[in-house]
């Protein structure tokens, strides 16, 4: 085959094990923030993990970008898969109440996907100790920012630390 289809082979196989670790176990969660939570604390350790490799999702970006083309489309599909599934779990954790029902799902998927880039890039970048605690901590402050008012959320408050 072609350096093109051994590259869109690499890229579903790091899709299917991204889903493997990060989205099925977090799906299991209760919906609503305990799931939302779930996901981002897999998603923080995956990144993690991958310090010294790097997030296909995220280095393809930066390689891709500008180059159009199947391996591009396959990537950037990937991606939007991904963000639709977070953006589904903002969504059923403001259905259940955990967030407030003007929580714009865009936006607070925006700042949460940020929130991994600025990971990456501190983690595997430059090298900085400290970063996945500080992306714990700017989840949870965007978190606490589309709250719904007690007592709704008063089950659903807990650190992403504490999320499986």
């Amino acid at each position: 085959g072609s350096r093109e289809e051994l590259q869109i082979a690499v890229i579903r196989e790091y899709h299917a094990r991204f889903e493997e670790e990060v989205f099925f176990p977090a799906v299991r969660e209760q919906r609503g923030l305990p799931r939302l939570r779930a996901l981002f604390e897999r998603w923080v350790r995956r990144v993690s993990i991958e310090v010294d490799s790097g997030c296909i999702y995220i280095s393809g970006a930066v390689e891709f970008d500008d180059r159009p083309g199947p391996v591009r489309d396959a990537l950037a599909s990937m991606v939007r898969a991904w963000q639709s599934a977070l953006e589904r779990a903002i969504r059923l954790s403001i259905e259940a109440g955990h967030l407030r029902p003007d929580t714009d799902s865009l936006q607070m998927l925006f700042e949460v996907h940020g929130l991994i880039l600025a990971l990456h890039h501190d983690a595997r970048f430059l090298r900085l100790p400290g970063a996945v605690d500080r992306a714990r901590k700017g989840f949870d402050r965007i978190v606490s920012y589309y709250l719904q008012a007690e007592p709704e959320r008063a089950a659903a408050v807990q650190p992403a630390r504490a999320a499986r």
